[in-house]
């Protein structure tokens, strides 16, 4: 069912409508090394052997999974080979292009920027990350979108009346069931045809050879949905983003949602209850002390009972905090010191604040002058614990949030 046109290709008007420049570009065959960067899928590699079809050059395909770099080596001597022979240019394909490390990418680059090669990289990646920077200042990424679930649907109808497809197989399949299909899918072209395929293969056929797809038995055949998610990927940074926004902005159903998208897709709960662990310290602090107390109790059950039992513990701690007053004072505050350790002067500790166990301390003025808390009203005393160019450093401001409110009444603040 692979649309062998530009025209057939689904869902990315924004490149392949008529009056785009990689449009216009494929047709008359002019065209450029590029990234194709989508999710699963989208496309990427149909647009590729689209271009093939548009161009009389000599067209490669290779798989960062599967290939060697002898593979690579042995296209790169044929395409110089066609190029000087016969003057033709070698498009290479090369599907999941960030499986290949470094020293791979390294090896297109001499072809790349002599033309001897078209590189057309498929990768599901952000190339920022994973393709080389030298490679990817000489190609042009293009952007390919996630199927919409019309553009699913379209998919499917597709496959259900092509000859080529499953109409051999008489399929009758319900609005409802092709909706379930689109949900469990997730704009994955692939996974969509793979499920509805096994749907109508396993549905009995009747006494006319129809085989009818009940929403129950569509359910039955796929039993979950097809998250995508890459735990070392960049959907593994959107999504704990999202978790982490969600937090922060005091939302427990944005945070439930995204926390169950990263479990359910299997990410290691224990990452999840560091993260929340983390959470209640820079965005929570003092506001609420318990906050850090109930996180890292989640994060002991999980490690204490496993999953999918922990997921409670997670869900009860992501609740706890999304709800929590918020403050970022410690995080600040912390930041600022780090910032004065790491760029001030580094000057010795005040002798008031030294320790004098001996009498040559004492004799060279080892705690001199120092005030012993519990001999003042209420423990309170008022001494300099700066080095001298710090002195009436002001790191910690108490917001005036949950028990940092009471916080801020403690003591006398010092001025900035």
């Amino acid at each position: 069912m692979r649309p062998q046109t530009l025209d057939d290709i689904i869902g990315q008007d924004h490149l392949l409508a008529k009056d785009k420049p990689l449009r216009r570009m494929i047709e008359k065959g002019e065209l450029h090394s590029m990234i194709l960067w989508g999710p699963p899928g989208s496309g990427k590699t149909t647009l590729a052997l689209a271009v093939a079809r548009y161009t009389k050059a000599n067209f490669v395909q290779l798989s960062a999974v599967t290939s060697s770099v002898a593979e690579v080596r042995e296209v790169m001597k044929r395409a110089q080979f066609e190029r000087t022979m016969h003057s033709r240019q070698t498009i290479l394909f090369v599907d999941e292009i960030h499986r290949f490390n470094k020293a791979q990418q390294d090896a297109f680059l001499p072809h790349v920027e002599s033309g001897r090669i078209i590189l057309i990289g498929a990768t599901t990646e952000n190339p920022s990350f994973e393709v080389i920077a030298p490679l990817l200042s000489r190609c042009r990424v293009y952007v390919l979108n996630q199927l919409s679930p019309d553009d699913v649907k379209t998919v499917m109808r597709r496959a259900l009346a092509a000859e080529q497809g499953l109409a051999m197989l008489k399929p009758e399949v319900t609005e409802d069931v092709l909706d379930y299909l689109v949900v469990v899918s997730q704009g994955d072209a692939r996974a969509a045809l793979t499920a509805l395929e096994l749907c109508v293969a396993s549905a009995e056929p009747d006494k006319q050879g129809a085989r009818s797809v009940s929403l129950e038995l569509a359910q039955d055949v796929v039993q979950r949905k097809f998250l995508l998610y890459d735990k070392a990927g960049e959907e593994h940074y959107n999504l704990i983003s999202a978790l982490h926004k969600s937090l922060r902005d005091s939302d427990p159903d944005g945070a439930l949602y995204w926390m169950a998208r990263m479990l359910e897709a299997g990410e290691d709960p224990l990452y999840v209850a560091r993260r929340l662990v983390r959470f209640a310290s820079e965005d929570i602090g003092l506001a609420q002390p318990n906050a850090l107390l109930i996180a890292n109790a989640a994060k002991d059950a999980v490690h204490f009972i496993g999953m999918p039992e922990g997921n409670t513990a997670l869900a009860q701690a992501v609740v706890y905090l999304a709800l929590a007053p918020k403050s970022n004072a410690l995080y600040v505050a912390y930041g600022e010191a780090k910032d004065d350790a790491l760029k001030s002067a580094t000057e010795p500790v005040p002798l008031h604040l030294r320790n004098a166990p001996t009498g040559l301390m004492k004799g060279l003025g080892y705690g001199k002058g120092y005030k012993y808390a519990h001999d003042f009203k209420d423990a309170k005393v008022e001494q300099e614990h700066l080095p001298p160019s710090l002195k009436g450093r002001k790191y910690y401001r108490p917001s005036d949030r949950g028990f940092e409110a009471e916080l801020r009444k403690r003591g006398k603040p010092k001025s900035d």
